[in-house]
């Protein structure tokens, strides 16, 4: 395997000089992916009824077509779902990428052409590890096998010719022969539908196998890899897999789990490496050690429109491109691409931490919030906030979710958390107020309503019993794949769904 290994290193880094290129004409090769995608989609009926053969710039563009969102698009993939073509895109589609999302509990089906899956998803695989063996150039990845801990995909019911299942189903399912050579385990168990036998399949067929990279989604990894030590008896995974060195992840934030694979992954020749994906496409990577930035690729066939948000508002009318963009500001993120999405809303945030090159950090989603009280609670305080609190009590978490408290009578209203502890503080009520002042310092909003308790009173904690989130997911049919826990919630639904399947201790 060695061979193998040297000769893969060689070829996945050979894409290093193009990655330089568009940090280098970052606006050029935008533009020119824009005059793309109009061109191939000109004579389609999407591109017939927003006249794409009459734009030739982004402010043409910008000005002919409204900002999209998946229930403004919904009809159109409906309709390419049963059987009908050359409605958003030139080319056939017949993949359904499926999602949930974390703002609804209705799937979502996002059109997957083989000019996305190549030119974005297979490509961003590629590179993912092109740039890992260039930062770690004596790295031996390729000498054993890759772990993907993904989704599953069934027939769709529309149409005998189509099919939907989780993105990293239908990628696994359409890889080329080089990289399913080195993964584990077989395609007819990395596919199965239901979650916990495959769970517990993938853990017992694994363990024999020469693991060297990880990839998946933190929360459900973090459970497959438990299991494998309760199956094996390991102190550690590097018992089990001892040429362990990579695990590439994404979906949530990863600062909450980090704790917990360090517990897992302790050799200092362990290295993560966090990504930003999602149905719609892959987006960033990070591309420097340790940082928490991540490389935004400008080249997958994607043109990118940042629209500033004040407050949770969107401020449309000052969308941008690549080249207006401003270090610092909070953006939602908007994409057109060659899986005929047109300036579609993500329903992310994020913030430019450098814009030489264009590296950015998630800081959100549109509507994961808590601004009920006008403090503006965005999911980038909750986490840094969080952080705050376990490194001061030596806490450390597994999930957590937050909402509003509602005004009454008798009482101000207030923020309810329910947090799922690896490690309990001693004092949940010096969690608590930590977690309450480091918010006021990140959060000036915040801070204003929580003056003197004259609209917001102190933080409600709840410490939840061991397996309490996934018991829940489990109830709402939403194990593995890309289902996350929804961290804020402006309303009190996911709340009251947990509180009245489970008891917690309380403190406040």
């Amino acid at each position: 395997m060695s061979l193998l290994n040297s000769v893969l290193s060689w070829f996945i880094k050979k894409r290093i000089h193009q990655i330089e290129l568009f940090q280098k004409y970052p606006a050029d090769v935008q533009h020119e992916w824009l005059r793309k995608l109009i061109k191939q989609a000109r004579f389609t009926e999407w591109g017939l009824k927003f006249d794409y053969s009459g734009i030739d710039n982004y402010q043409q563009f910008k000005s002919k077509v409204p900002l999209q969102d998946y229930d403004s698009l919904k009809p159109w993939i409906d309709r390419t779902m049963r059987g009908q073509q050359n409605l958003l895109w030139h080319s056939e589609i017949k993949w359904f990428a499926k999602s949930s999302g974390t703002t609804s509990d209705k799937s979502k089906f996002i059109p997957m052409t083989q000019e996305a899956l190549e030119d974005c998803h297979f490509k961003c695989g590629k590179d993912m590890l092109s740039i890992y063996c260039n930062n770690y150039p004596d790295s031996k990845i390729f000498s054993g096998k890759s772990l993907t801990l993904g989704g599953s995909h069934q027939a769709n019911t529309h149409n005998v010719d189509s099919y939907f299942g989780d993105l990293s189903a239908i990628i696994m399912q359409n890889l080329p022969i080089w990289a399913e050579i080195i993964r584990t385990p077989d395609l007819t168990i990395a596919l199965m539908g239901e979650w916990e036998e495959k769970l517990e399949r993938i853990a017992h067929t694994t363990i024999e196998e020469d693991v060297t990279n990880l990839a998946g989604v933190p929360s459900w990894m973090l459970i497959l890899l438990q299991r494998v030590m309760q199956i094996s008896g390991a102190n550690n995974i590097h018992e089990v897999w001892p040429n362990l060195e990579l695990f590439m992840h994404g979906g949530v934030n990863f600062a909450p789990y980090r704790e917990q694979f360090k517990q897992l992954l302790p050799s200092p020749h362990m290295h993560f490496m966090e990504t930003y994906n999602a149905s719609e496409g892959f987006f960033a990577i990070q591309d420097q050690k340790n940082s928490d930035e991540m490389l935004l690729m400008l080249d997958y066939g994607i043109f990118y429109e940042f629209i500033p948000m004040e407050g949770n508002k969107l401020l449309e009318e000052k969308a941008v491109c690549i080249d207006g963009v401003v270090h610092g500001v909070n953006y939602a993120m908007a994409i057109s691409t060659n899986g005929g999405l047109w300036r579609y809303l993500i329903g992310d945030t994020v913030v430019f931490t450098s814009t030489q090159p264009y590296r950015i950090r998630i800081t959100g989603r549109i509507k994961h919030y808590i601004n009920t009280f006008g403090e503006e609670l965005i999911v980038d305080n909750a986490e840094k906030a969080l952080e705050i609190a376990c490194e001061k009590t030596k806490a450390v978490i597994k999930e957590y979710t937050a909402g509003p408290i509602y005004m009454s009578n008798d009482n101000n209203g207030a923020h309810e958390w329910l947090i799922e502890f690896e490690r309990e503080p001693e004092h949940l009520e010096y969690f608590a107020e930590v977690l309450d002042n480091a918010l006021k310092t990140l959060n000036s909003d915040y801070e204003a309503k929580r003056y003197k308790n004259i609209t917001l009173r102190n933080p409600l904690v709840r410490s939840m019993h061991n397996g309490c989130f996934y018991e829940w997911m489990k109830q709402r049919g939403k194990l593995g794949g890309q289902h996350k826990v929804p961290r804020l919630s402006n309303d009190r639904k996911y709340i009251e769904e947990i509180l009245s399947m489970t008891s917690a201790k309380v403190k406040n």
